[in-house]
């Protein structure tokens, strides 16, 4: 198997040469990362038939970091065992602002409001400061980077809805899944979906070490081979596609196809453009990919789009043609 085979098995698997559903496009890529909702929807309008949001939910997933996926996958992704490195304050313990005990006082006060109608996150924390707690609870209880609210999520209590503004849900009753088998499931679909991909790929996405990903593969029908001195891992499926490089794609900010695959290491993305779209700052920028490879990122506001080469572009032309096919009602391209 070779280099370009790889890529095509690799966007085959991530549904970028064929659309698909939402459901499906979020089950087989392990959720969608979401921290801006804006990126994640965008990841699925360029893998999917029609973007339907009702059966998503959102909520701290891999690597500890917000994703949208399908609520039916809460008992998966909310497993036993899993563990964020978590701070005090996300969690239902004593931190240095508040008991456990008033925590848990106002994590009763916040599940029994969304159940009333009171789901978003200002009403909540003025309905909490109404019942008692005080400006230093505040900060931990409605901490901006999680809080309360996280370590209602984590427990799977409440879920983000999937929408700009701050808002939550009840989750259904659900059993987690007992850690490996969850740990199992996600491999599995990471290496059918994902795959090609070498063991460095797979401990990158999940935040875990290489000795875990090689015992994961000791349990998966795996196949391997090697190219240009790595070897590749995939879990063969009868879905190979015969299609040829697509032209042209606007990734998303957050993309899986780059989050999927250790970064500097990356098939799609030439080391001298990494820090294009990897800044020190950890946000994955909007890639643009010209036949298979990074050549600059776009940046949309409003009806219009602005793009950044990273290097020289003989086809402009096709750049501009394939943004106004994405964006049918843009009015300007700026290029930089």
């Amino acid at each position: 198997m070779e280099r370009e085979e790889i890529m095509l098995r690799q966007m085959a698997g991530q549904h970028l040469l064929q659309k698909t559903d939402v459901a499906t496009a979020v089950h087989d890529l392990c959720g969608v990362q979401a921290q801006f909702l804006s990126n994640a929807l965008h990841a699925l309008a360029i893998r999917c038939t029609a973007v339907e949001t009702q059966q998503l939910i959102k909520n701290w997933t891999l690597r500890g970091t917000m994703h949208v996926f399908d609520r039916q996958d809460l008992p998966l992704m909310l497993h036993q065992g899993r563990s964020h490195f978590l701070r005090p304050c996300d969690t239902m313990a004593d931190d240095e602002k508040v008991s456990g005990e008033r925590k848990r006082f106002f994590a009763d006060l916040i599940v029994q409001l969304i159940n009333s109608g009171i789901d978003e996150r200002e009403q909540l924390k003025e309905q909490c400061f109404r019942t008692g707690m005080t400006p230093d609870e505040a900060d931990s209880l409605f901490n901006p980077w999680g809080g309360l609210i996280r370590a209602l999520c984590e427990e799977g209590r409440i879920c983000h809805k999937v929408q700009e503004k701050k808002a939550f849900q009840l989750c259904e009753p659900f059993e987690p899944m007992e850690e490996r088998a969850a740990e199992l499931e996600l491999a599995r679909r990471y290496f059918t979906h994902y795959g090609p991909a070498t063991i460095r790929d797979a401990a990158y996405f999940f935040g875990t070490t290489q000795s875990r990903v090689r015992q994961w593969l000791d349990e998966l029908p795996v196949s391997s081979n090697v190219c240009e001195g790595r070897t590749y891992f995939w879990i063969p499926t009868d879905d190979v596609s015969n299609d040829s490089m697509p032209a042209c794609i606007f990734l998303a900010g957050f993309d899986p196809l780059m989050l999927g695959y250790e970064k500097k290491e990356s098939l799609f993305l030439p080391p001298e453009h990494l820090r294009g779209i990897f800044n020190l700052a950890g946000i994955v920028m909007p890639a643009v990919l010209l036949h298979g490879r990074v050549c600059g990122r776009w940046k949309k506001t409003g009806r219009r789009v602005q793009i950044m080469l990273f290097e020289n572009v003989r086809d402009v032309q096709l750049l501009d043609e394939n943004a106004r096919r994405v964006w049918p009602d843009l009015r300007s391209i700026e290029w930089l």
